[in-house]
């Protein structure tokens, strides 16, 4: 079975978009400390990938690594990616279910034209401000899952006034948008963008298989699009923004050995 290996890249998406770079806005972690990786919270990660070989010098099964994306000052990326929708949604269930009594006390002539008057102002200040999207990426819906939704501040609250601009708005998460360069132009990295039913992911992550018989340092670049929210003209707008960062792979031709012994996997000693 492949050795499945996870890389985190944690995005200042507010400092990122306002000085327009990655560089020294993001921080990336994997979970192969113990194994020599280097440059562990900073932007200069340089991950380690032992264990390529037997000790009959056969090619052991290849490395996987996966990649998450998540941005500081974002919904955290434990939460799942429809809680945006989800909360649009219920805010217009809300004011569709305080119209409704509003009618029925019409209806009943309880409500003066003032009380009416107040009333739909603030249910109309309940159903909060959309975004629009400027993006030339034709599966943006698919992958930001905000296209069309309410703009929200950084506790998940919906901001209602559109005039509101000293609430924190919350930041869209980054995406990864392709990984390329010299691990991937060497054939050393495979990568690909896959499918799952994971909600967190929004149902789509960046993976790589590394090909462990080619021990070496290797560079490849992430491809990340942030998203700008910018209140123009009486709306909020989505600008997207694409960047770049570095990272390191380094294959190692370390044999594979057993963790208790020291040597070649095989049938544990009898004490």
């Amino acid at each position: 079975m492949s050795q499945q290996l996870g890389i985190i890249v944690a995005i200042d998406v507010a400092a990122a978009v306002k000085e327009k770079t990655l560089d020294g806005n993001v921080y990336m972690f994997d979970n192969m400390k113990l194994q020599g990786s280097e440059g562990l919270g900073t932007g200069s990660l340089v991950s380690a990938l032992n264990g390529t070989h037997w000790l009959d010098g056969s090619q052991a099964n290849e490395l996987v690594l996966n990649w998450a994306v998540g941005g500081l000052g974002s919904i955290p990326p434990t939460v799942p990616k429809t809680f945006l929708a989800d909360k649009s949604r219920n805010s217009d269930l809300q004011a569709l279910e305080e119209l409704e009594n509003l009618t029925k006390r019409i209806e009943t002539s309880q409500a003066s034209v003032q009380t009416i008057s107040d009333e739909l102002k603030k249910i109309s200040r309940k159903k909060g401000v959309k975004a629009k999207v400027q993006s030339r990426r034709r599966n943006l819906k698919r992958e930001l899952g905000v296209a069309g939704q309410k703009v929200m501040d950084i506790t998940g609250e919906i901001i209602t006034d559109p005039s509101d601009k000293t609430s924190q708005v919350n930041q869209v998460s980054p995406i990864i948008t392709n990984i390329t360069g010299e691990a991937v132009d060497k054939k050393v990295m495979y990568v690909a963008e896959y499918g799952s039913p994971e909600l967190v992911t929004d149902g789509w992550y960046w993976c790589g298989s590394v090909d462990s018989s080619k021990p070496g340092t290797y560079a490849y670049t992430m491809h990340i699009e942030l998203h700008e929210q910018k209140y123009v003209d009486g709306e909020w707008t989505l600008v997207p923004i694409d960047l770049t960062c570095e990272a390191y792979i380094k294959v190692s031709d370390n044999p594979k050995v057993n963790g208790f012994t020291g040597a070649g996997i095989g049938m544990l000693p009898i004490m």
